[in-house]
């Protein structure tokens, strides 16, 4: 069985040496790019990269570029790294489409559950169609449909959209969310849900509003009669 392929990019090749030698530890093949440039000519290039590790700050091109150059053609997870842990950074690597933010330093051992989780749920599809009040969700294609129209989910946003179709009707607390979607081993807060919230309802236009907010709590996910 061949090995998952992750592509580690940052100028630093201190960090890139550590962030490979626990994936390789890990039984992950590992590719890395030193600039952004030869991040995104070795992503269009390589077959099958499972997901990216993405600094931010790099020189010739940065971490915000490669993300845009990416999501025009893919929705591969992407986990951003940063040196500084700043809110506006956070909010724009969502709007971005990023999965996951982690700020320098981190725990090796911490980024490498973190990759585990996501790969862990990007690889847990089947040939299963969910639908609810005229949201179609394809699993196996990773696509939302409303009126045979695609709509662009990032991979975060089509997970948390399952997870509210799965649970209809059902008050989920943002920690309940984050420990289902986001998993155990993301250190986030309930920004982070409620960004992920309004960008979905926006997207999902009139459907958005199947997504009720319980105030002090979470939300709910109930299909209007």
């Amino acid at each position: 069985m061949d090995k998952i392929k992750i592509l580690v990019v940052d100028d630093e090749s201190r960090m890139r040496k550590l962030v490979k030698d626990f994936l390789v530890k890990n039984n992950y093949e590992v590719l890395e790019a030193e600039d952004g440039e030869k991040a995104v000519d070795i992503f269009f290039q390589e077959k099958e990269i499972a997901l990216v590790i993405l600094d931010i700050m790099m020189p010739k091109m940065d971490g915000w570029q490669v993300c845009r150059e990416i999501r025009q053609y893919s929705k591969v997870p992407i986990i951003m790294l940063t040196a500084k842990s700043d809110e506006k950074d956070e909010l724009l690597g969502f709007e971005l489409g990023v999965d996951e933010y982690i700020s320098k330093p981190f725990s090796p051992k911490i980024l490498v559950a973190r990759v585990g989780a996501i790969l862990r749920r990007s690889k847990a599809i089947d040939n299963e169609f969910l639908e609810a009040g005229g949201i179609v969700l394809d699993k196996a294609a990773h696509e939302v449909r409303i009126d045979d129209e695609v709509i662009p989910l990032s991979f975060k946003e089509f997970e948390l959209l399952t997870y509210f179709i799965m649970n209809p009707g059902i008050a989920l607390s943002r920690e309940r969310i984050l420990n289902n979607v986001w998993n155990y081993d993301y250190f986030g807060d309930a920004r982070t849900i409620d960004t992920h919230v309004k960008k979905l309802r926006s997207k999902l236009g009139k459907k958005g509003e199947y997504i009720k907010t319980i105030w002090g709590m979470g939300y709910k996910f109930e299909v209007d009669q």
